[in-house]
């Protein structure tokens, strides 16, 4: 269970330290322009910092575990980011996005296992 752990992690880590960069690389317009249309409901400071906790999300899943400093931050991201999914499902549910809502959904859920497992039966 450890390593299935481990590998969803990784899976979630690189997921969101792509959409997290590219949040915080791009301007909102390009975003929307290239398919991201939620984003004009949201101030470009607003997603930036999404961005950024998505970022930071993202570096919590695997470095305190592997650097062995305070591991228990890992299940705390994993929670984080399950929170910032919710949001995602919810604002793509609101502007009636059906095709966006299922890869929101599948990170959540992947968030969550890593959340519980880390939480639970496979602590540090």
């Amino acid at each position: 269970m450890n390593i299935t752990l481990w590998i969803i992690a990784s899976v979630l880590a690189l997921a969101f330290l792509g959409a997290g960069a590219m949040k915080l690389s791009q301007p909102r317009e390009k975003l929307v322009a290239s398919g991201m249309g939620w984003a004009q409901d949201f101030s470009a400071g607003a997603v930036k910092a999404i961005g950024a906790v998505e970022l930071l999300g993202a570096l919590g899943l695997v470095l305190p575990a592997a650097l062995h400093i305070a591991p228990v931050l890992v299940a705390w991201a994993a929670t984080g980011l399950a929170v910032t999914m919710v949001g995602a499902v919810l604002v793509h549910l609101r502007r009636g996005e059906a095709k966006q809502v299922a890869p929101s959904a599948v990170l959540l859920l992947l968030a969550v296992v890593v959340a519980w497992g880390r939480f639970g039966p496979c602590q540090f």
